[in-house]
């Protein structure tokens, strides 16, 4: 499933066009990514939480030659499962 099915199950759900759904769920996605640029968390209530994550800078290897490499920090986006929806994956 990708942002245009969730569109389309919008606009057939809500009676209202593909164009305005797809206008949605892009604004709901793009409202996600500003929250995580600004580190904030984002949680949707029996749904799940988006947090940012810091990784810290660190030595690892490269695999085909062995040398060591340094890897920068960087910031992660992670995801945790509400419980409904687990409760829901495993029946």
């Amino acid at each position: 499933m990708n942002a245009s099915d969730i569109a389309d199950q919008l606009a057939a759900s809500q009676g209202i066009s593909k164009t305005e759904a797809k206008k949605a769920v892009d604004t709901v996605f793009a409202a996600i990514a500003d929250a995580a640029a600004k580190g904030e968390e984002v949680s949707i209530p029996g749904f799940g939480k988006f947090k940012v994550k810091d990784t810290p800078a660190r030595e690892g290897r490269n695999p085909s030659t062995g040398a060591t490499i340094k890897i920068a920090a960087a910031r992660k986006l992670g995801f945790s499962v509400a419980k409904a929806i687990k409760d829901k994956l495993n029946g």
